[in-house]
């Protein structure tokens, strides 16, 4: 054993260590104290699912695995299989849960067509009946109503029920997937009525309470109803000041209410108080979704928002509008810079900085219109408020307008002075002209981007309609008549 240990030792200082090079400790140091770069890796349950369909496993062992994924992954399976692979998945999860694939489907009328009307009436009979119209609403009207005859008679008149509605109004989004009792009922009556319709309705968070009566009284939240004891007065555990809509509320008016409650689910009502269905989590973040798409859609110029399956036509028929009155009011300015042609014909040098008056007068108004839209979507804006916003963004528009116009004035007579050869004082005349020009275009831009959404607001048409391109072509026709106009008035008397 000494032996060895000697040897070890005669090794070591025949091979001596490496010395470390300049700055390898430091290194080292810093390696040890830097965080450990992590990568976060998901699984790709889509492709999990394609191989899981298209492998040679037993059926009763595919059938097993396939429970354990999610809906929407399946949904996107579904997506990039093959007919035959999709009808296979059919098979092997049931009708039941087919339905459930079928509400997380963007376009599931795509799907239905490959199906028989029996099998498709079997799906949209056990979805739920919003989910069930929007996946009819892809289908050609004699398909509908093929797979409708086949639906039972319940499934079949929620769905109508829904269908009876305009798309802007508040029940062609509501669902019938809700669980109720009555009013007067004992702890374990109303639980006996609960379990009886969860087979049915899985939107169970929330109980709604109807009067004798079918009107509607309040809600009971199925926590408390499953640890009351089985002598407390359900009437204690009521909420009676729930908050709810009418059917036949537009969507834009409800949206805001919607979003100021962080309920899993708000009632929807008819005239008489009684208990239509409801509007869901979900489906509020959907209206919400579709209302900021819309508003987006049309800040751009365009009638409604537009999607990748649209077809030339369709996309046309939304652009079209918006793009002949915005060339008739480009032709408006256009005419009016051709009033001014003879300042243009004495002063050429002022057209070089159209465009950066035209520019900036463009981007404050939209900005402007902006923050107006915004703050137009609370419903429970005052006429004092809406005041203050004008006064505000007036405020805002004198002040960015001094302070562009007075470094335009600077740089743009500068740059006359050494760039063109003109004298220090002429530079600063047009420049001069050029900065008060563009404190009073900014400043009436600012105003007409807030104003004119307000005004459109006021006559009942959205806001949005006053669209960037719409106050961008306005405002260029006040940055026209600003500049030449000043030009006018102040340089050309003073020319010899």
């Amino acid at each position: 054993m000494k032996e060895e240990e000697r040897k070890e030792e005669e090794r070591k200082q025949a091979v001596p260590e490496q010395a470390a090079a300049p700055g390898d400790e430091e290194r080292d140091e810093e390696e040890k104290d830097a965080p450990a770069q992590e990568e976060f890796e998901h699984p790709d349950y889509d492709q999990e699912l394609i191989d899981l369909i298209r492998s040679d496993l037993p059926v009763e062992e595919k059938r097993e695995r396939l429970a354990d994924y999610h809906y929407s992954d399946m949904a996107d399976a579904v997506e990039q299989l093959a007919p035959d692979e999709r009808r296979l998945l059919y098979r092997l999860i049931g009708k039941e849960e087919v339905s459930e694939v079928f509400a997380y489907l963007d376009d599931a009328g795509d799907y239905l067509e490959e199906l028989s009307d029996d099998v498709a009436a079997d799906i949209i009979e056990n979805m739920d009946a919003d989910d069930a119209v929007d996946a009819l609403e892809d289908l050609d009207e004699d398909r509908q109503q093929a797979i409708l005859d086949k639906v039972e008679d319940e499934a079949r008149e929620d769905i109508q029920l829904i269908r009876s509605y305009d798309e802007d109004e508040i029940g062609s989004r509501m669902t019938t997937n809700y669980v109720y009792i009555r009013r007067g009922l004992t702890v374990k009556q109303a639980m006996k009525s609960v379990v009886d319709q969860a087979a049915e309705n899985d939107n169970l968070s929330t109980i709604y309470v109807l009067e004798q009566d079918e009107t509607f009284y309040g809600t009971i939240t199925l926590q408390d109803l499953i640890i009351a004891r089985e002598y407390t007065d359900l009437e204690t555990l009521m909420t009676t000041s729930y908050p709810y809509v009418y059917d036949h509320e537009t969507v834009a008016e409800c949206v805001e209410q919607l979003k100021d409650y962080s309920e899993d689910s708000i009632p929807v009502l008819d005239s008489e108080r009684k208990l239509l269905g409801v509007i869901t989590s979900q489906d509020v973040v959907e209206v919400v979704d579709e209302e900021m798409g819309d508003d987006y859609a049309k800040l751009a110029g365009l009638t409604a928002e537009e999607d990748l399956q649209e077809t030339l036509p369709q996309s046309l028929a939304k652009r079209i509008p918006w793009l002949l009155v915005l060339m008739v009011l480009g032709m408006l300015v256009s005419s009016v810079v051709g009033l001014f042609e003879p300042v243009v014909a004495k002063l050429t040098v002022v057209v070089a900085f159209q465009s950066l008056i035209l520019g900036m007068a463009g981007n404050v108004g939209t900005q402007s219109l902006a923050v107006t839209i915004r703050v137009l979507t609370d419903e429970n804006l005052t006429g004092k408020d809406k005041l203050h916003l004008v006064l505000k963004e007036l405020r805002i528009g004198v002040s960015n307008g001094l302070l562009m116009g007075l470094i335009s004035c600077l740089f743009v007579g500068f740059y006359i002075h050494f760039a063109k050869g003109e004298a220090l004082a002429f530079a600063f005349q047009v420049s001069g002209c050029l900065g008060m020009a563009m404190l009073l275009a900014m400043t009436i831009s600012s105003l007409t981007g807030t104003v004119i959404p307000m005004a459109f607001k006021k006559m009942n048409i959205d806001p949005a309609v006053a669209s960037g391109p719409l106050i961008t072509t306005l405002n260029d026709l006040v940055a026209v008549v600003s500049y030449y106009g000043l030009v006018m008035l102040l340089l050309i008397p003073m020319l010899p």
